[in-house]
């Protein structure tokens, strides 16, 4: 079957890298999996393996067929359930799947990793833990501490701890990407590090930084925050009166918005 590049097809089949992939799930018998895109079935099958009850979204048509018939005793026996939908526009309640009681893990296209995370990650039926396959570049400036922030790693860290599990180079799928992959895994998910009214100030506050990121926040955010207020606030924080919205942290963020 012939990956289609207009849906970002490229097919894992490193069986070390499916391997790190259900170590850092932490898989049990209890677990229920939703995976997105399952292509082939080369992951589906290892989530099977393990035990695990899985929930499968795959927009392909001709990917169903090719699943309906790898895995027609799984799908009988109720332990693998097919969904021929679009994952953006899933519904995880409508399918049973509560907060914090099922792990999301995917290999999932390029093009749609940044609203995939932050849709699931503010829902109200979160994930207990993600392990996504994503673009090198992207898990390494979500996971690494020291690198400069986007509004997606700063969305990632306002509801889970991120972390690079390991490298997946291109030759690893089928056809290779131009870029390597990471196995990015997000634990500890939840609601809890932002109240309702604070979550809202934060976004608000980023998303009209990042707007303009190469400018420097004194010019970007007020009257959100005063200017008088921004500049003492980066003195204390001892960063730059120039800082531009990528130099600050996380908990830089936290901190301002108070």
């Amino acid at each position: 079957m012939k990956a289609k590049k207009s849906l970002g097809q490229h097919f894992l089949k490193s069986k070390r890298a499916i391997a790190k992939i259900i170590s850092a799930a932490q898989l049990t018998t209890d677990d229920v999996v939703l995976e997105i895109g399952p292509g082939k079935g080369a992951l589906t099958k290892a989530l099977l393996e393990s035990g695990a009850r899985v929930i499968a979204i795959e927009k392909d048509s001709d990917m169903i067929e090719v699943l309906e018939q790898m895995f027609a005793s799984e799908i009988e026996s109720g332990r693998l359930f097919l969904i021929h939908d679009d994952v953006l526009m899933f519904d995880p309640t409508a399918h049973g799947l509560q907060r914090g009681r099922y792990k999301l893990i995917a290999n999932i296209p390029y093009y749609i990793t940044g609203e995939i995370i932050r849709r699931f990650l503010s829902e109200v039926a979160q994930p207990e833990r993600m392990v996504l396959l994503v673009q090198k570049e992207v898990a390494t400036r979500i996971a690494a501490r020291d690198a400069k922030e986007s509004i997606l790693s700063l969305s990632v860290k306002a509801y889970g701890t991120p972390k690079l599990v390991m490298t997946v180079p291109a030759r690893d799928f089928s056809p290779a990407p131009k870029v390597d992959s990471a196995i990015l895994s997000i634990t500890d998910i939840s609601h809890d590090r932002l109240s309702s009214d604070k979550e809202e100030r934060f976004f608000t506050i980023i998303k009209q930084a990042f707007s303009q990121k190469r400018k420097q926040l004194a010019g970007t955010i007020p009257p959100l925050v005063s200017k008088e207020v921004l500049v003492e606030f980066l003195t204390q924080q001892k960063l730059p009166v120039t800082a531009r919205p990528e130099e600050l942290s996380f908990d830089n963020w936290m901190k301002l918005i108070g």
